[in-house]
């Protein structure tokens, strides 16, 4: 029965991702994504690595984290008003060009500054449900499994929450 699932039917454990610091620059964590990438036999994905500071699990860093870390900022797209869309096209070539000046300097800024901060999590006993709930309206791909509140004990990952919803679906 789908509502019977708890997320620790179906989580994993931290050490299948990557870890980083969080005040270690993004030069820094691309070695060590890289470093862990190479070493797996296939790379998982989504490629996502976990971000520690004192107080434990603090972010998440994606590659489109990275990447968007790198891009200078005045290449940015500004925000649509009133219904006016930016042509985009103009500004890709230009960030071709530009995307290795500025990312010299942008690669020394601390991982906290590109990260995603963990802003939902779910406990141990919690249904496969809740935590479609928060991964869809939290826009998370993994959401850390806490024991009590504090204690991380493992991860959910929206490939195994889709895989036990869309089975329950399709039986009914």
């Amino acid at each position: 029965m789908l509502t019977r699932k708890s997320t620790k039917d179906l989580m994993v454990d931290i050490s299948e991702y990557p870890h980083v610091p969080s005040d270690i620059s993004l030069k820094q964590a691309i070695r060590i994504i890289k470093n862990s990438m190479l070493e797996m036999p296939g790379c998982f994905q989504p490629m996502i690595a976990l971000v520690f500071d004192e107080r434990g699990l603090v972010g998440t860093l994606r590659l489109r984290d990275i990447l968007k870390g790198l891009e200078p900022n005045f290449l940015r797209p500004l925000a649509s008003v009133q219904g006016y869309t930016e042509d985009t096209a103009g500004l890709s070539i230009i960030w071709d060009s530009l995307f290795d000046m500025g990312s010299k300097e942008l690669i020394e800024r601390p991982v906290s500054e590109v990260m995603d901060p963990i802003t939902a999590f779910v406990g141990p006993d919690d249904s496969v449900v809740k935590a479609a709930y928060l991964m869809i309206h939290n826009d998370l791909l993994i959401l850390p499994v806490l024991e009590d509140k504090k204690r991380l004990i493992g991860l959910i990952r929206m490939i195994e929450v889709f895989d036990v919803l869309s089975s329950g679906v399709l039986e009914n």
